[in-house]
């Protein structure tokens, strides 16, 4: 399978961004532009920051996923 996923809910949120750039809109969508200065950014999962703002890990990372 040539397209297989690339992230996952475990990923933390800074590796995220570091694999793929792009990834930033995402974050930020569902997130907020506050994580981005955030220290736990390095720390905390996708499912983390989901929980914390009452997201669905599941969708971001399906999105997260289809960036080219």
């Amino acid at each position: 399978m040539t397209n297989s996923a690339k992230f996952d809910k475990e990923m933390k949120i800074g590796d995220v961004i570091k694999a793929h750039p792009e990834a930033e809109k995402i974050i930020e969508k569902y997130f907020g532009n506050g994580c981005f200065t955030c220290p736990g950014i390095n720390m905390e999962s996708i499912t983390f920051g989901a929980t914390m703002h009452g997201k669905d890990p599941d969708e971001i990372v399906k999105e997260l996923n289809e960036l080219g």
